[in-house]
């Protein structure tokens, strides 16, 4: 096995504990603080600041997966690609994602499915420091029994090229599908609820686009809301907060939201 083959986890000890035993505790007083029962969810839309600010969000979306944990053995996670401009979208070189909870095998029928589309390719350095989808597998290891992962990152693609990619991962009861978007950046708390109030409706009602401004994750979100509303998808709302109401002061905040997808 080359160094290559291999994801190492980029963010932990910063966006949360690099410490596995630290790790589970925070993840296991995240979801005991924010419960979410309910019926169990086709996809998720989750936040993926670090845990102190968005946790408690994520935990309320990842706790309607503890009823049916042993059913889901495919993950597809798409989320924004923050530090490698990106057009359309891109898989890892790796074959395996670590984490300090232990290492997640990626799912390669899906990747070579994939692989055949003009819109996704592989990029080792867009996946190398990205946090948007690191924050997330720490909580599916912690509620999932045995999945395989396809890692998606998302940048200039319309949602028809997003949703293409969605519709062929789709499958049945055994994959999930999480979308990693945070919401508003860096508005007063006031404009923050405002804005994060109309991206929640615009999700809500399968509204998209969305814009860019609204969500750091828009893209794979509209691609999202397109197949939703092709295949006739009911959303719930779980959580809708920011910054201001988790840490930090309300002069400068970031908007997070939880949502759960169901067959209607």
């Amino acid at each position: 096995m080359t160094a290559h083959d291999v994801r190492a986890p980029a963010v932990a000890g910063l966006f949360y504990p690099g410490d596995a035993g630290a790790l589970r505790a925070q993840l296991a007083q995240l979801l005991a603080d924010n419960p979410a029962s309910g019926a169990p969810p086709k996809a998720l839309i989750a936040p993926h600041a670090g845990y102190v600010y968005s946790g408690a969000i994520a935990a309320r979306a990842y706790n309607r997966l503890a009823s049916h944990k042993a059913t889901i053995h495919r993950v597809a996670l798409l989320g924004p690609a923050h530090r490698v401009p990106l057009h359309g979208l891109a898989l890892p070189a790796a074959d395996i994602f670590r984490t300090p909870l232990g290492d997640i095998e990626l799912n390669q029928d899906a990747l070579a499915l994939l692989a055949g589309l003009p819109q996704v390719t592989r990029s080792a350095a867009a996946h190398a420091q990205e946090h948007s989808l690191e924050v997330h597998l720490p909580f599916l290891q912690a509620l999932l029994e045995n999945f395989t992962l396809v890692p998606l990152l998302v940048g200039w693609a319309d949602a028809k090229e997003i949703g293409s990619v969605l519709n062929l991962l789709w499958g049945g009861g055994e994959t999930l599908i999480i979308i990693s978007s945070d919401l508003s950046h860096y508005h007063d708390y006031a404009t923050a609820q405002r804005l994060d109030a109309d991206t929640a409706r615009r999700i809500e009602t399968l509204q998209f686009p969305i814009p860019d401004e609204q969500a750091c994750g828009a893209h794979p979100i509209n691609g999202l809301l397109s197949v939703a509303q092709a295949r006739h998808l009911r959303v719930e709302r779980l959580d809708l907060r920011n910054s201001g109401d988790t840490a930090g002061d309300r002069q400068r905040v970031v908007g997070y939201g939880a949502w759960a997808l169901h067959a209607a």
